[in-house]
Formats: C-alpha cells, sequence, structure tokens
C-alpha cells in the first residue's frame, strides 16, 4: 500500500498567495511535504484581487470553465501557479465573486465558496486528472464531500476518489439558510437529520455537512480530536462527531523547517543555531529597539503573536497584566489583530507601561520573526487551541513557550519538572488568571539560572515538528480513506 497517491487539497487560503491564518500555512507547507515523499499534490484556492498574477508568475490552465450554479451556470477562468516546480496550484479566478479587499466576512459568502467548490471539480475532469484524495478544509469545502455522496455519486470520473475533511476550528462552521441548498444543487435532499441535533434541521451547517460525509475527519492535533467529542468543546456538534468517531483521528500539524530556520532566517538581526545560541542576544536588543523598548540583555522579554479574541486567552491576561508588569522585572511584545476590545485595552496599556510593553496592532510577517527570535519566552495562554503553530516556531527559535495545556498545545508543550529535568515549557492546566500568572512567575524565575535555561532552549530547537512525519501520517490516513470509500457503506445519518 506504498503506491503514488493523487491528492487534491481544497483550502480558501493557501500561503503564501493569500493568507490570514494558520489553516493558510497548512496548505501551503503540506502538500509540499506529501510531494517530497513522492505523491502527486495539487491545491486548489481561489484567485482574489490581492493575488497578483505577474507577482505569482500565473497562466491560464482552463480559459473558460461552465460552472453550474443555481439554475444555471457561472463562467470563471482557472489560473495555474505552483508552490514548487511540483506542486501547481490551480486558482478558480471570478472577479464578481474574488475581487475583493478581503478574503471572509461577505454576505454571499456560502454562494463565493460553493462556486469555488464547484468549479474545483469541474475543473479536475477539464484537467483529465482524476484524483484518489480529494483533502477539503473547514467549512469553506464541506459541500465537498456532501457532492460525491449526492449529485457525483454515479459520476464515474469521481468512482475511486475518496475524500478527507480537517477541521481546523470547530468553531467557524458556515451557517445559512436552505437557500444555499438550492445554488449547491442538492436541495431536493434537504436539511440533515440528527436525533440529537435538532438545529441542523433547520439551518445549512457546511461544516457539518463535511463532517457527516467524509470518508476520514481529521483534526490538528491528537489532542484535540479527543477534546470535540466533548460538550466543552464540541461546538454543538459533538453527538454528530461521537457517531462518526471510528472517522475521526488527529494529526498533529508541523512547520517549514526550511521557512522558520533561525539560521537562515532573512528578517532577523543575528542568525544563530543551537551551537551559537549565544548569538540570540542580539536579536533581543534589536527587537527592543525596534519597540522602543529599554536595552538589557538581563530582562526577560515575553512575546506573543496572535489573533486578539476571547479563545486565545486575552481574557486571562487582561486581568492580570497590571499586576505582571507591576510585580515583574519583564517586558512584553505583543502582535496581532482582532476584537475592538483588545485593541482598545492593548493600546491603554502600551501608554501605562511604555518601558515595559509594545503593542504592534497589524499584521507584520517579518516583525513575527523578530518577536520569535528576539523573545526569551513565547505567551499561548489559549481557551482552546486546535493545534497551534507559534508554539512550535517559538521553539525552533529557541523561546521558550508558556500555554495552557489544551489541544495541540497539550500534544507539543510538556511542563518543565525542575526535579527531574524533563520537559520544555510552563504549561498550566486549569482556565484561570491566577495559573496564568503562576506559570509567567516560574518562568521568569528559571530564566535567572542560565544554565538551565540554555538546556531547555537546546531541547526546544533539537525537537522536530517538521511536516514530514506529519505528511506520512497523512498518507497513510488516505490509503483508509480510499478503503473506508471503497469497501465501507456510506455515513448514515439522513439528509443531503
Amino acid at each position: 500500500m506504498s503506491q503514488r497517491l493523487k491528492v487534491l487539497f481544497l483550502s480558501a487560503e493557501v500561503a503564501p498567495f493569500a493568507k490570514t491564518g494558520g489553516l493558510a500555512d497548512v496548505a501551503g507547507a503540506l502538500p509540499k511535504a506529501l510531494a517530497s515523499l513522492g505523491h502527486d499534490a495539487r491545491v486548489a484556492m481561489p484567485r482574489y484581487g490581492r493575488i497578483d498574477p505577474a507577482k505569482f508568475g500565473l497562466v491560464a490552465a482552463v480559459a473558460d470553465l461552465a460552472v453550474p450554479m443555481d439554475s444555471t451556470s457561472e463562467h470563471v477562468a482557472i489560473l495555474r501557479g505552483s508552490l514548487t516546480p511540483a506542486v501547481p496550484v490551480y486558482l478558480v479566478d471570478s472577479p464578481r465573486y474574488f475581487d475583493r479587499e478581503g478574503i471572509y466576512g461577505y454576505p454571499d459568502d456560502g454562494e463565493r465558496f460553493v462556486l469555488f467548490c464547484r468549479a474545483a471539480l469541474e475543473m479536475l475532469k477539464q484537467l483529465n486528472w482524476q484524483p484518489d484524495i480529494i483533502h477539503c478544509n473547514d467549512w469553506h469545502t464541506g459541500i465537498v464531500p456532501n457532492w460525491l455522496k449526492t449529485i457525483y455519486a454515479g459520476d464515474p470520473f469521481f468512482q475511486r476518489t475518496a475524500t478527507v475533511f480537517t477541521v481546523h476550528n470547530l468553531q467557524y462552521q458556515g451557517i445559512f439558510g436552505h437557500r444555499i441548498l438550492e445554488i449547491a444543487g442538492i436541495d431536493q435532499y434537504g436539511f440533515i437529520y440528527h436525533p440529537h441535533l435538532a438545529e441542523l434541521a433547520n439551518v445549512v451547517d457546511l461544516l457539518a455537512r463535511g463532517l457527516l460525509f467524509a470518508d476520514v475527519i481529521t483534526t490538528v492535533s491528537e489532542q484535540y480530536a479527543r477534546e470535540i467529542l466533548s460538550t466543552e468543546y464540541g461546538e454543538r456538534l459533538d453527538p454528530l462527531l461521537r457517531d462518526r468517531q471510528d472517522r475521526l483521528f488527529g494529526i498533529l500539524n508541523g512547520i517549514d523547517y526550511g521557512e522558520m530556520n533561525p539560521a537562515t532566517d532573512p528578517h532577523i538581526a543575528v542568525h544563530y543555531d543551537v551551537q551559537t545560541l549565544e548569538q540570540k542576544v542580539a536579536n533581543k536588543l534589536a527587537l527592543q529597539r525596534e519597540a522602543n523598548l529599554p536595552q538589557r540583555e538581563d530582562v526577560p522579554v515575553i512575546g506573543t503573536v496572535s489573533r486578539l479574541a476571547d479563545q486565545k486567552g486575552f481574557d486571562l491576561l487582561a486581568r492580570i497584566f497590571e499586576d505582571m508588569l507591576n510585580a515583574l522585572d519583564m517586558q512584553f511584545v505583543l502582535l496581532g489583530t482582532g476584537d475592538q476590545h483588545y485593541h482598545n485595552m492593548f493600546g491603554n496599556f502600551a501608554r501605562q507601561f511604555n518601558k515595559q510593553a509594545a503593542i504592534f496592532l497589524t499584521f507584520n510577517a517579518p516583525l513575527a520573526q523578530k518577536i520569535y527570535a528576539g523573545c526569551d519566552m513565547f505567551l499561548m495562554p489559549s481557551r482552546f487551541e486546535p493545534c497551534g503553530l507559534g508554539q512550535m516556531i517559538a521553539l525552533r527559535y529557541g523561546t521558550i513557550p508558556i500555554v495552557r495545556r489544551t489541544g495541540g498545545l497539550a500534544d507539543t508543550i510538556s511542563d518543565f519538572n525542575p526535579r527531574t529535568g524533563e520537559g520544555n515549557g510552563f504549561v498550566f492546566e486549569r482556565y484561570h488568571q491566577m495559573d496564568l500568572f503562576a506559570a509567567a512567575v516560574r518562568a521568569i524565575e528559571n530564566y535567572k539560572h542560565r544554565d538551565t535555561w540554555r538546556m531547555l532552549q537546546e531541547r526546544g530547537m533539537r525537537a522536530d515538528y517538521s511536516w514530514d512525519a506529519s505528511a506520512r501520517k497523512y498518507a497513510d490516513l488516505y490509503r483508509k480513506a480510499l478503503h473506508f470509500a471503497r469497501d465501507a457503506a456510506p455515513a448514515s445519518a439522513g439528509g443531503g
């Protein structure tokens, strides 16, 4: 069962073409890792207005593609770019739907992503490329497993194709009214029925449809796969997930070790590796200069690069931030955007503690790299975290994570025990501000012990969270999906 697999990866965002979060990083890295293992991996995404064809060398792959939409057809073009010479990227070009300032947040988002998905499937016939696996990601592509079990069920082109559906964040589900079923051409099948999810009989939940009809479901860490079976983390879909838990698997995301490398990173002040860790301090001083903070080698700097939302634990940090900066000799650097009340709050903190805190309310990829390299500790106090990439990047840069034990954070960061010397970060369990405070204090106290800290840094930098191991697990899971699709009965919870 080691045959070369043909995999189409569907994603609403793909780095470096368009990115708002971790989904784009996965979509830009996993197909490359699969290709390096010898598989034929290809990617499809929308061509947003921000994607410059000249910059990315896009060329026409299909000049005019008629895509069934509602009772008519929408004509689109398919452009072709690449992640590497071995990994083509197909971009669905429809100015009416995608030539906009942003990626999400429009009243017709349901219609936009239905068009993208349908175009991706119809494109395959024009290219005469039959995938073994269509790997769908988040609600934007949840209609595809539904289609392959309904309107494409009798299509010989897809007879040997299985679907894998990955949930990157269960909180975002793509909820729409009945009209979206008409647009998608499956209104004859009606709403989903589930005995313990009455609301699914009244709305179209595209993520739920992906969960129901996919041959295999994955999440982005093993711990999150377990957590979403519970009422606390299941976002109201836990009964459906428990029904399908024999098809549910967790595979930890990786990071691109070629891109995330302090020995070659073009954005940081001084390059270093595990053998030259003493040079990391030059990046700290450079970050302090850029952040307009006092340049002190001795002071511990805690950084975070994050979306500013309750999910990320900033409600905890808000309750203790003043006490932390008043009580502890430390500096704090934040980069991120999100909820307006956090913009206001951190803006006030920056003015109040202008010698200790620097707040950058923006998205700035080079500055993010400077924070990973220049800080001593990296803070992720998340309420829930399906995977998290920040803690892995921090380890790669010799920056020690302070995290809450949840999701992918629990799978990657273990609490440092000074008696045994085990662990690679500082972990708290209870979602409470004082537990966060205590973890920060422990980190700062251990920072004073230079040999201990160097050992933690070296341990983090020697860890392997690259995509290679995860890609191998995905390849194994793709074969399992093919087995399910060919030999097992389809999902039986009813509905279209």
